[in-house]
C-alpha cells in the first residue's frame, strides 16, 4: 500500500511539473495563433473598407 501511495504521489508530482513547464509553450502558441487571427481579420477588414470607399467614390 505504501508503494502504491508513493507511486501515485510521484505521478501527480511529475504531471504537475510537466504542466508548469508546458504552460509557457501553450501561452506562446496561443499568442502566435491570436496574432495570426488578428492579421487575417485586419487584412480582410482593410480590404472591405477599401472596396466600400472605392464604391462611394464612383
Amino acid at each position: 500500500m505504501n508503494e502504491f501511495l508513493s507511486l501515485m504521489l510521484v505521478a501527480v508530482y511529475r504531471t504537475d511539473a510537466l504542466l508548469m513547464e508546458s504552460r509557457q509553450l501553450i501561452g506562446l502558441v496561443a499568442a502566435v495563433l491570436a496574432a495570426m487571427l488578428a492579421a487575417q481579420v485586419g487584412w480582410h477588414g482593410t480590404d472591405r473598407i477599401l472596396t466600400w470607399r472605392g464604391r462611394s467614390e464612383d
